[in-house]
């Protein structure tokens, strides 16, 4: 049979959790306001530009699927 944690065995790994977590994130370098912006920037132009790569491939094979259905039947 499964043992079962008492309550205060289980805050203690949550609270130590969490303090683990918050000690990590003063570690983390956060970018500035330029950094930010410019990041930003370039993950929006990035996913205009896959979004438009797929909607003309996407185009493409919808209609060469429809010429070779149009040639098969």
């Amino acid at each position: 049979m499964a043992t079962v944690q008492s309550k205060p065995a289980l805050w203690n790994k949550i609270t130590k959790f969490l303090r683990e977590v918050r000690s990590e994130m003063r570690k983390v370098s956060w970018p500035n306001r330029k950094e930010l912006i410019t990041y930003t920037i370039v993950v929006l132009v990035t996913v205009v530009i896959v979004a438009v790569f797929t909607g003309v491939v996407d185009v493409i094979v919808t209609a060469a699927l429809n010429l070779l259905s149009r040639l098969g039947g």
